[in-house]
């Protein structure tokens, strides 16, 4: 099954729910999902994705074929 056919079953089955307690639970999942990853990130991952940022700002990057080339016998 694809994913627009479930997501097509989902709602359908969404609009006959009569339960508040499970219709509360679906909600707070749908908000636990919206949060924003980045407080979750551990400081270590911070700093290193906050240093890859600082290296594409300051043109310190390697093409895709460069880094293929680099890294060919691992992939």
């Amino acid at each position: 099954m694809d994913i627009k056919n479930t997501k097509i079953e989902l709602i359908q089955w969404l609009t006959t729910l009569e339960d508040k307690s499970l219709i509360e639970k679906i909600l707070a999942l749908r908000n636990t999902e919206q949060e924003d990853w980045w407080k979750d990130t551990s400081e270590a991952e911070k700093n290193s994705i906050l240093k890859g940022l600082e290296d594409a700002e300051s043109g310190k990057l390697k093409s895709h074929s460069e880094a293929r080339k680099t890294y060919e016998k691992w992939l």
